[in-house]
């Protein structure tokens, strides 16, 4: 089976569907409403080795109001509807397997407002996480969840993002305290208040986090904020190997140390990440450690640390002191996919993620690494080992059959083992359409039944990004 037919269309529309959609999409929205090939393959899958499937049409929307109006026309016409925010997610999220409209965030990017007092902000789904602590920064405040990609704060939110300070600061499901949600009917619905906690109804806010835009689509967010730590230092410690690195990471979280960002990288990842972003990092696995706090505090943290990764064999650990020092290093960190790609030029990076209990972590990045070696794949790996999710990049030659086939076994066994190790199939990436296939054996078919009837219940047409999580009854 080759790579297009892995995920082939599951419904071609009647061009005369789609003709008159478009058409009532043209009226209402002018020159809002682009049909261009290169728009739509823009906004088809562009970042992994899932095929691009492209939309019929882009809408830009300004207002919650120009989002109903859309779901309308669509729901009248049974056109599917495809969020779209940065298109930085890697599983097929923003393809449109089965055509449709794709909606672009782009011009609802505003901060609505910000309650310095109550550590929140209200946002629409199109700011990006640079832009948000970009206005943010004056206040004192900042929102901490990173993963890496400028992405939109609508896609984190539907994607459920994580990222390297989610070790301290949690996840998107921690950081949202509400949404506004168009609904497949049209309707829209406001899942919580503003408060931080409350004991009314079910909690829906959660339950549209994660679901991929299956289920709605998000025009505001309510979000928790901050305040910048006074004192952040940033080192890296190399070890004299993955497991040790790991093991430190174990150590460092049950001991209790409020370390703020522990990343792992693999030897191979350094060797990438040094010739990428012209840094002199000893090509050995080593761990990218950041502390949040008071001087005095952060000081105390790092001297703990740094005892724990002594006694496994790790260090010297080096700290860089200066703020353009740490941005470097972070931003080598982000860049770990692109600096991927230069190992092996014209390949093409698959990039998947799986997380394990912390207790698990060594032993299933040590058995992952061994298993590529063995398959003769070239596969760097960097990780938020801090709560026990890696990534690895398969650097593959799509035009490969045998390669793909290794690849894709490969991606098999990896989910397998996590899943073996008490763990999930996707840590942060999210299901999309590259890991549907692994939703059974992680969920079961009682939990994926009650998955189903939520959809059902709130998308009987499933107009809303159809072909994406949830794998066919």
């Amino acid at each position: 089976m080759s790579v297009s037919e892995m995920w082939a269309p599951a419904v071609a529309r009647e061009p005369k569907i789609v003709s008159a959609a478009l058409r009532d999409l043209a009226a209402a929205f002018g020159n809002r409403l682009v049909t261009s090939q290169a728009v739509r393959e823009q906004h088809g899958h562009t970042t992994t080795w899932i095929p691009n499937q492209p939309p019929d049409a882009v809408v830009f929307p300004q207002s919650t109001a120009d989002v109903q109006q859309v779901v309308g026309i669509c729901l009248k016409h049974n056109m599917p509807i495809i969020p779209f925010g940065t298109g930085t997610s890697l599983e097929g999220h923003v393809n449109a397997p089965q055509g449709g409209v794709s909606i672009d965030f782009r011009d609802m990017n505003r901060v609505l407002a910000v309650h310095a007092e109550d550590l929140d902000c209200v946002i629409e789904p199109g700011i990006t996480r640079k832009q948000i602590n970009e206005h943010l920064r004056d206040q004192g405040l900042f929102f901490p969840i990173d993963p890496g990609a400028d992405a939109s704060l609508g896609g984190m939110a539907a994607t459920r993002a994580s990222g390297t300070n989610a070790v301290r600061y949690g996840t998107m499901k921690d950081n949202v305290l509400s949404m506004k949600v168009v609904l497949a009917n049209g309707e829209v619905m406001t899942t919580a208040r503003r408060a931080k906690k409350s004991s009314s109804g079910y909690d829906l806010t959660r339950l549209m986090i994660g679901s991929e835009g299956t289920l709605g689509i998000i025009t505001e967010l309510t979000l928790k904020l901050y305040g910048i730590p006074e004192a952040i230092s940033a080192g890296v410690c190399p070890f004299p190997s993955v497991e040790a690195a790991c093991n430190a990471t174990i150590l460092t979280i049950q001991s209790g140390i409020p370390v703020a960002r522990i990343e792992l990288l693999d030897a191979l990842q350094v060797k990438a990440s040094n010739a990428y972003s012209k840094l002199t990092l000893p090509e050995t696995p080593l761990l990218l450690m950041e502390f949040h706090g008071s001087e005095s505090g952060v000081a105390e943290q790092a001297e703990r640390f740094g005892e724990i990764a002594k006694d496994l064999g790790g260090g010297p650990f080096e700290w860089a002191t200066k703020a353009e020092e740490r941005t470097r290093l972070w931003q080598a960190r982000h860049d770990a996919y692109w600096a991927q790609r230069g190992l092996r030029p014209g390949s093409q990076p698959l990039a998947t993620d799986v997380c394990v209990p912390i207790s698990r972590l060594a032993e299933c990045v040590t058995e992952s690494q061994a298993d590529a070696d063995e398959a003769g794949l070239l596969a760097p790996i960097v990780g938020h080992v801090g709560d026990g999710n890696f990534h690895i990049g398969l650097l593959i030659d799509v035009n490969d059959a045998g390669e793909l086939k290794k690849a894709e076994s490969f991606l098999e066994r990896l989910a397998e083992r996590a899943l073996r190790m008490e763990g999930t199939c996707t840590g942060e990436h999210g299901v999309g359409q590259g890991k549907i296939k692994y939703l059974n054996a992680e969920h079961g078919p009682v939990t994926l039944a009650v998955m189903r009837s939520i959809k059902q219940a709130l998308d009987p047409h499933n107009i809303m990004n159809p072909g994406k999580m949830l794998p066919a009854g």
